[in-house]
């Protein structure tokens, strides 16, 4: 599973132009309460390029992005 997390976690980078520089696995996996149809929480820190921060349009400050497995 870890090597399909990080292939969409590429994915996120060239789709959203970003570049993630932290991804850690969050909720009930992480905290050992998972059951056996528990999904995959991945909580991640990433930066944009300089001219996104530079925009006077209005910008999301977050990505949310529910993968199917």
């Amino acid at each position: 599973m870890k090597e399909k997390i990080l292939a969409k976690l590429k994915e996120i980078e060239k789709s959203k132009n970003v570049e993630i520089l932290l991804a850690v696995e969050s909720g009930s996996r992480a905290w050992g309460f998972a059951s056996p149809d528990s999904d995959y929480d991945i909580r991640f820190i990433y930066k944009h390029n300089p001219e996104y921060y530079l925009s006077l349009c209005a910008n999301s400050g977050y990505i949310d992005h529910p993968i199917p497995f």
